[in-house]
């Protein structure tokens, strides 16, 4: 196990170079020119060539990537051509978010999503059967911003003035904000990594809330990424549930459920200990795809809930050719995906043992 986890550990530094050099070559290949959209009707000839010069865009490409390497190697990931402030600094500030409503969304889905498969695969072809698959068929089919605004506009409009209105956008209410955790713990004088992560978990509002105990910031900020978790988390809710139903489905008919069956097991340990157990891996491998894309994909759903995170940072800084930021993001949201993708790989030993990874 240990050798396997090591092997795509290293096997993590080649599709990260590939990921920096791919995402190096496309934004600069992007029409247009960064100067020009900075600076606007103020970009002058002298202005842009004083404009390059500052952030080197006038050396050739090969030059440009070595040296971003270089500085990569000593984590830093440049500064913001458009803010003018260090990439490490709006990615503390944009992915605590995304990471709790990744989080939230995947909690729905899975529950919910597991729970409906498992329904319509022990209620084959009933009414309760159809019922689910419908539901799961019109989830995948609604777009996300239609459904943001449908949520929005029924729980903050319609049931205004009832107890299960929730607020339509924002991270949280007027009057409350998340401590500075470095103050917090008096560590103002943190550098590098140490501030990075300090900085990290006081952007990071419910984890902020629960370590300096503001019951009224978690709850509020809690019930702030209820609609955008179901907004972004119902498609992958659908994809989970009509996976389940068709992974159980070819589980149970085999001869070992049978036996467990023939022995005298109860129908509910049958599937729990039995069934869901083998059925789990294609499962378990559409929860972390659906991961992984959800970190990038929420841009619909952070853009209709007001919401400041990655997904919509990510594109401003593409429209605005800020290529610190597009490859600082990028290259956050490839190690996700692909540290997702190893945990994914990991957990196929422990739901089967048959499996060996080494």
């Amino acid at each position: 196990m240990l050798q396997f986890i090591a092997r795509r550990l290293l096997l993590l530094l080649p599709v990260m170079l590939g990921v920096v050099l791919v995402t190096f070559l496309i934004v600069r290949l992007i029409p247009g020119d960064p100067c020009i959209t900075m600076l606007g009707e103020r970009a002058t000839p002298a202005k842009c060539e004083a404009f390059l010069e500052r952030y080197g865009l006038n050396d050739n490409l090969g030059v440009q990537f070595i040296r971003y390497l270089e500085n990569l190697v000593k984590g830093d990931f440049g500064d913001s051509i458009r803010f003018t402030r260090p990439v490490t600094t709006l990615i503390a500030e944009r992915l605590p978010l995304t990471m709790e409503l990744t989080l939230l969304a995947m909690i729905f889905s899975t529950t919910v999503g597991v729970l409906l498969g498992v329904i319509s695969a022990l209620k084959r072809n009933t009414i309760i059967d159809t019922l689910t698959m419908i539901i799961a068929n019109i989830g995948v089919s609604m777009p996300v911003f239609w459904l943001g605004l449908l949520l929005a506009y029924f729980f903050a409009l319609t049931l205004k003035g009832t107890p299960f209105v929730l607020p339509p956008s924002g991270r949280f209410s007027a009057g409350l904000s998340p401590v500075d955790l470095a103050e917090f713990w008096n560590l103002e004088n943190l550098t590098g990594m140490k501030a990075f992560l300090v900085e990290l978990m006081s952007n990071t509002v419910l984890v902020n809330a629960l370590i300096t105990g503001d019951w009224a910031l978690f709850w509020d900020s809690f019930r702030h990424l209820i609609l955008p978790a179901v907004a972004v988390g119902t498609i992958p809710m659908s994809i989970i549930a009509r996976m389940t139903r068709s992974s159980l489905l070819e589980v149970v008919g085999l001869d070992y459920i049978r036996a467990a069956r023939a022995k005298g097991m109860t129908e509910s340990r049958v599937i729990r200990k039995h069934a869901m157990r083998n059925a789990l891996i294609p499962i378990v491998t559409i929860i972390g795809i659906e991961t992984g894309s959800l970190l990038s994909g929420a841009v619909l759903t952070e853009t209709v809930f007001n919401l400041p995170g990655f997904g919509t940072g990510l594109v401003s800084a593409i429209l605005a050719r800020d290529y610190p930021v597009v490859q600082g993001f990028t290259l956050v949201i490839a190690t996700i995906f692909v540290l997702v993708n190893l945990i994914v790989d990991i957990s196929y030993a422990y739901l089967d043992p048959r499996i060996r990874l080494e």
